[in-house]
């Protein structure tokens, strides 16, 4: 199982990892997602509880439903998803870093370099 962890609701950790799939590739826009069922067996979960996380990214358009055959990854669903988590990368991890860098007293200048040496050991 593996990616399953206890402090956050399943649901959301199921929308989460179909917005990996679409975001790294493996479901490509306009491709269909595996079923409530596949989810729910494949992560021994309740089926309902695998609905829940999908609907969530239906809400959201980037999934949509063809009536009698499945769920389908919106055209468009990428590149929404990859602004989200821009975003949502500057307020976690760029705004925590320069506030930090502040209560350290590190500049910008010694910040920047920090990046590009991190850089370095990729």
């Amino acid at each position: 199982m593996g990616m399953i962890d206890d402090s956050r609701p399943i649901f959301v950790q199921i929308a989460e990892k179909i917005e990996d799939d679409i975001v790294e590739g493996r479901l490509p826009e306009e491709s269909q997602v595996p079923s409530t069922n596949q989810f729910a067996s494949f992560y021994q979960i309740n089926p309902a509880t695998a609905a829940k996380g999908v609907n969530l990214l239906v809400d959201q358009g980037i999934l949509y439903k063809k009536r009698g055959i499945g769920m389908f990854v919106s055209t468009g669903a990428r590149k929404e998803l990859l602004e989200k988590r821009k975003h949502q990368f500057y307020e976690q991890f760029v705004v925590t870093m320069i506030r930090e860098a502040e209560k350290l007293g590190i500049t910008k200048e010694q910040l920047s370099e920090m990046i590009q040496k991190g850089d370095a050991h990729s």
